[in-house]
C-alpha cells in the first residue's frame, strides 16, 4: 500500500503539542500594525488551540 503523504500546506500552518493538541496562529497578525493597538497586537501574538470541529480534518491531513 502507498503511504499517506503529509499535506505540507497544513504542516506549515499548525503544530502539534506534546499532549496532541493542534495549535494555530491568529489571523490579522502579518502587516498594517500601525493601525492596531498595542493591546490587540499582544493578544494576536499568542497561538490558539484549533477548534474541535476542525481538529479531525487537520489530523487527517497531517497523517496523525
Amino acid at each position: 500500500m502507498p503511504k499517506q503523504k503529509t499535506h505540507k500546506g497544513t504542516a506549515k500552518r499548525v503544530r502539534v503539542t506534546g499532549t496532541g493538541k493542534i495549535m494555530r496562529e491568529q489571523a490579522n497578525n502579518q502587516h498594517k500594525f500601525e493601525h492596531k493597538s498595542s493591546r490587540r497586537k499582544r493578544r494576536l501574538e499568542k497561538d490558539q488551540v484549533l477548534s474541535p470541529a476542525d481538529t479531525k480534518a487537520v489530523k487527517k491531513l497531517l497523517g496523525i
